[in-house]
């Protein structure tokens, strides 16, 4: 997710939510005024804008592009609680991601839009994690907390039969606007999500990370084609034409060395 393109960054946890907890939902996070909800398909967005509510113009103007965007539109009619699964949706046509025996991991996964996606797609499991309370999704175990957090992982592997044959990342950290350091911070997380795949996918696998424009660094696409048959990045139809995300898409996993 570009920035806040996807998810309004979560200010902590509402009181009583404890980390690790599959399937929780926690409510209003961060500041109500301008965390509208946890779902990207704009629900309750347009009420909000003429509530009588003081907005920030950056809320606004999120809200106002939010309601126009015929992603956010299309995600409503389908059921899906964000555009970003139709980002997934594309992925899967264009690289055959999800089979019946697909046991998928999500990590940065809220609202859940690639999780709901991929279920809906036929996967046999899935399990998701993230620092963002998610609303229960039917079929999948989704966890509150941080993916390097051996507690969470352990639980992650608990909720799946075997080890999983595909692990997804939409991590993004939120955009300071500087374009090198925005860079640099997103490919600190596609590294971890990289890290985490590499360690638990099953011979045979596939991860998907976001990056933006310009890709990899070296280094890590020399690790990634030691480690995988075939590795391409990709832009989605579904992607903003502003935003300068693009996807990572890494098949064939060697198994561990």
């Amino acid at each position: 997710m570009d920035g806040q393109e996807e998810k309004r960054r979560w200010k902590g946890p509402a009181k009583g939510v404890k980390a690790g907890k599959p399937g929780r939902s926690a409510g209003t996070h961060g500041d109500a005024a301008t965390d509208f909800s946890i779902d990207d398909g704009a629900r309750g967005i347009a009420p909000a804008l003429g509530a009588g509510k003081r907005l920030k113009p950056s809320s606004r103007a999120w809200i106002e592009r939010q309601l126009a965007d015929p992603y956010v539109q299309k995600a409503q009619r389908d059921g899906y609680r964000s555009r970003a699964a139709y980002k997934f949706l594309e992925m899967d046509e264009e690289f055959r991601l999800i089979t019946p025996e697909t046991r998928l991991i999500d990590l940065g996964a809220a609202p859940g839009g690639w999780t709901q996606a991929a279920i809906r797609r036929g996967a046999r499991e899935a399990a998701g994690v993230d620092l963002l309370p998610m609303i229960p999704i039917p079929g999948a175990a989704l966890f509150l907390g941080d993916m390097l957090d051996p507690e969470i992982q352990a639980k992650l592997r608990e909720a799946l039969s075997g080890p999983p044959n595909l692990v997804v990342s939409d991590m993004a950290p939120n955009a300071t606007g500087h374009a090198r350091t925005d860079h640099l911070r997103i490919i600190a997380l596609l590294e971890m999500a990289v890290e985490y795949a590499t360690a638990e996918l099953a011979p045979g696998g596939s991860f998907v990370g976001k990056v933006l424009q310009g890709g990899a660094e070296a280094g890590l696409l020399a690790a990634l084609k030691r480690d995988f048959v075939a590795i391409r990045h990709f832009k989605p139809k579904a992607s903003r034409s502003e935003s300068a995300e693009l996807y990572l898409v890494a098949q064939g996993f060697r198994g561990q060395r």
